[in-house]
């Protein structure tokens, strides 16, 4: 018996790279897979095609698993719909759903567009919408506990130079799980997020990797059973945290506060600079993002 034996996982963007590693653990530990995947390029330009999904799904059934191809375009409601649809049509039910699917449109914040701020958002954090709504819905009318992992990142979490609309959409995507990992606990729902850090067609060129050997830790077959912890009922007693899953291992990132300067009367701005040891952390070093 695997880990998700007669689960049934989405699994977006998973024509390649991390997305193509989540779903041939899944299926290995016994779950039938939707893998979804638009094509095209990784700034979100070029025909979209469903030949890398479907690849994806012949190594899966080749391999002994079970799996469907969808090429859906995760940032439209239409989209979102129909990669459940298919499903429903294909294993009569989800248990699973990671939110995976993503482009870089990366440039200094003066040099970006309204298109690139729009396209990286709406396939981002929009598309996390469009996938996670039908499913939830699904889940909540049916009374099925289930599992939504949500792919934020560093970029979002802790900042990283060049990467505003990605970093603006992969923090938005930290407050949606943190919402709906309350609203999701009547129903059984857990909501999950993921800060992965790999080796990948999104990642490949970015500083100090160029022209360099990764890391093998870093590759996304090593990165997968991080996931895999999160969607199986090894976790079932976590919801609404994030997971940072990269060469470094695995950990958790959370959002804290300092005790800060609260004297229980009004104050000054003065006051506030002369506690400025309460208010803040000490100064950490600053961190370079991986993904």
């Amino acid at each position: 018996m695997g880990l998700l034996s007669g689960k049934v996982a989405i699994i977006t963007g998973a024509g390649g790279g991390l997305g193509e590693a989540y779903a041939k653990l899944f299926a290995k530990e016994g779950a039938s897979v939707v893998v979804n995947d638009l094509g095209g390029s990784r700034d979100g330009s070029g025909e979209g095609s469903v030949s890398a999904a479907q690849k994806v799904v012949n190594d899966i059934v080749a391999a002994g698993g079970k799996a469907v191809a969808n090429g859906d375009d995760v940032s439209t409601m239409e989209g979102g719909e129909n990669i459940l649809k298919t499903a429903l049509e294909a294993f009569g039910q989800v248990d699973i759903l990671v939110c995976n699917a993503g482009i870089l449109r990366d440039k200094t914040f003066a040099n970006t567009s309204e298109a690139d701020w729009d396209l990286v958002v709406k396939v981002h954090l929009k598309g996390t919408y469009c996938c996670t709504m039908p499913v939830w819905k699904w889940l909540k009318d049916n009374g099925k506990p289930g599992t939504i992992i949500m792919t934020s990142s560093t970029s979002g979490l802790y900042g990283n130079f060049g990467q505003s609309n990605y970093g603006a959409a992969k923090a938005g995507i930290y407050g949606f799980m943190r919402v709906l990992s309350i609203e999701g606990r009547k129903y059984g729902i857990r909501v999950m997020g993921l800060a992965p850090g790999a080796f990948t067609r999104m990642t490949s060129d970015l500083p100090g990797r160029v022209g360099r050997d990764p890391e093998p830790m870093s590759l996304p077959e090593n990165i997968a059973p991080g996931v895999l912890f999160m969607a199986s009922d090894l976790a079932a007693d976590h919801t609404g945290k994030v997971l940072g899953v990269s060469s470094r291992g695995v950990r958790e990132i959370k959002m804290l506060q300092t005790d800060g300067f609260n004297p229980g009367r009004p104050y000054t701005a003065q006051e506030v600079a002369d506690h400025a040891a309460e208010v803040f952390y000490p100064a950490a070093p600053e961190r370079t993002a991986a993904s």
